[in-house]
């Protein structure tokens, strides 16, 4: 039984029983002449974590939907401790234990940490008055329970919150008593790398006192430290079932997209252009005294951990942070951008690592973020023209093979794949000199990783110059020419990629001596 805590009270929790907590089927469901699910069968135990891998559409979202009460089956049993049950809606799933924690939370941000953790359950004093003496105790017991006290306060307004700080908010709301399967879906693209260490001993505890966890993502080494399990879908099915021991990324990969891992980077040797930018002893507030060079037709990898400065040095060529000593170089010209209108002006584009808050407008269409920084190409005569438009966003749509029932849909509809083509769509319409990419794959699944990875190099053989800022070691060894590591915002080495390693990349960004290339 789950306490009003939120954890298990059934003493050793920590042992798997042969009878699944909760077990699908043959499921299957069909959206019009789309099969997203074909006779699917996976069963999820107590105390036992397992991941659930696989592309964007190969159904992993209609599964958890199906097993929240969003959909209902055409085909196929859920059980819930051995007995068949039918779940029509999320308030049924939540009665037999079943809780999804989405990859975007859903906050009401002008209410407290207490009331957003216990909406729905806001016990009154005197039939009127919410009991916020009560509410405010029963959130602190379970922040002190998980050991996230010191990152919410009961009473805090969310209007404020972070990312990490809002999903700790879902979560604390789905282990409200009763939860016994909880689904987590990319729960770690928006945290930093201690925010996701705090996250994982918060699952691990969960699984310690015997809830069952799914665990979704897209990020496999992290599916490899976490997962007990994995259970690989492609296009519908369930292609794939083993212990966490029994496999490796390659061999994740290949389940998942047909393919090994090798086949994901096609680097080659490019004739290198004029030298684009020049970064000479350049200091702001979060970094200090960088230098480095990026050329036409290269693709610099900017490496080191979360917190080294790599997205400092971003905004600082894009005019976001002020420079307070050194200087930079533009295509052989002294540059000094003010706002990032400068920096679009002097031939720069940025892909920034949080698309959705940062680079599209979600409730506006894809071709309005398409041609939002090509007016000149859209207009006729200093008019605006629709045809115009519409002819740019096309070419674009179907060169980068967005998938969109329309050019005129909200792009937030859209999945975190073809997003983030829109965004390179509105740099390669706009055509810059310069591309600075921010984890330009964080997020989106290994097949939109690869068309992604193609691009990228695409535009380094048309001779733009990239700079690659990723944590995500295979794609800055495999996409790179070079690479120049960061520590606590300052330079500490810089690697030819044809000759690096992971270890030697972490052994730069973890210690103090800075050492360049042969």
């Amino acid at each position: 039984m789950i306490s009003e805590t939120g954890y298990s009270n059934n003493g050793d929790a920590s042992k798997v029983t042969d009878l699944p907590v909760v077990a699908v089927s043959n499921v299957s469901k069909r959206f019009g002449i789309v099969q997203a699910l074909n006779g699917v069968s996976a069963n999820f135990y107590r105390g036992r974590i397992t991941a659930l891998v696989g592309e964007n559409g190969a159904g992993k979202s209609t599964l958890m939907r199906i097993m929240e009460g969003e959909h209902r089956p055409d085909d196929g049993t859920i059980y819930v401790d051995g007995q068949a049950v039918s779940i029509s809606s999320p308030r049924e799933a939540h009665a037999l234990g079943i809780r999804v924690i989405h990859q975007e939370p859903e906050i009401i941000p002008e209410l407290t940490v207490a009331e957003n953790i216990f909406v729905g359950d806001l016990r009154a004093r005197y039939a009127v008055l919410i009991d916020r003496e009560d509410l405010e105790r029963r959130a602190q017991q379970m922040l002190d329970a998980f050991g996230v006290a010191g990152v919410l306060k009961p009473c805090e307004i969310c209007r404020g919150l972070g990312p990490a700080q809002r999903q700790l908010i879902e979560i604390m709301r789905a282990l409200r008593p009763g939860a016994r399967l909880l689904a987590f879906d990319e729960p770690t693209s928006s945290l930093t790398e201690e925010e996701a260490v705090r996250l994982f001993a918060l699952i691990r505890k969960l699984k310690s006192e015997g809830v069952s966890i799914i665990y979704i993502s897209h990020r496999l080494r992290e599916v490899m430290m976490i997962a007990d399990s994995t259970i690989t879908m492609r296009d519908g099915r369930s292609v794939g079932e083993a212990p966490m021991q029994e496999l490796d990324e390659a061999k994740m990969v290949r389940l998942m997209v047909g393919r090994p891992i090798s086949d994901l980077f096609q680097r080659r040797k490019r004739e290198l252009g004029p030298v684009q930018v020049v970064l000479d002893r350049m200091s702001t507030d979060k970094i200090s005294d960088i230098s480095l060079s990026l050329r036409a037709g290269e693709i610099l990898g900017l490496g080191g951990l979360v917190g080294a400065g790599r997205t400092e040095v971003a905004r600082a060529i894009m005019g976001l942070d002020t420079v307070r000593s050194g200087s930079m170089v533009i295509a052989g010209k002294p540059y000094s951008p003010k706002n990032p209108a400068d920096a679009i002006r002097a031939g720069i584009g940025l892909v920034p690592e949080d698309r959705r808050q940062e680079a599209l407008l979600l409730l506006q269409a894809v071709r309005d973020n398409i041609s939002l920084v090509v007016p000149d190409k859209v207009s006729r005569w200093g008019f605006f023209s629709w045809r115009k438009e519409a002819e740019l966003v096309h070419h674009h749509v179907e060169g980068l093979r967005i998938k969109t029932p329309s050019i005129n849909q909200a792009v937030g509809k859209r999945s975190g794949g073809n997003q983030q083509k829109v965004v390179f769509a509105r740099w390669q319409a706009r055509g810059p000199k310069i591309l600075i990419l921010d984890e330009p794959t964080r997020g989106i699944d290994i097949g939109a990783k690869a068309e992604i990875y193609r691009l990228i190099e695409s535009l380094a053989d048309e001779g733009m110059a990239v700079l690659l800022i990723s944590s995500e070691m295979p794609e800055l060894l495999g996409l790179s020419d070079r690479i120049v590591i960061l520590r606590s915002g300052k330079l500490a080495g810089e690697l030819h990629a044809d000759v690096a390693t992971e270890e030697q990349i972490l052994d730069l960004a973890m210690r103090t001596t800075h050492k360049r290339a042969p």
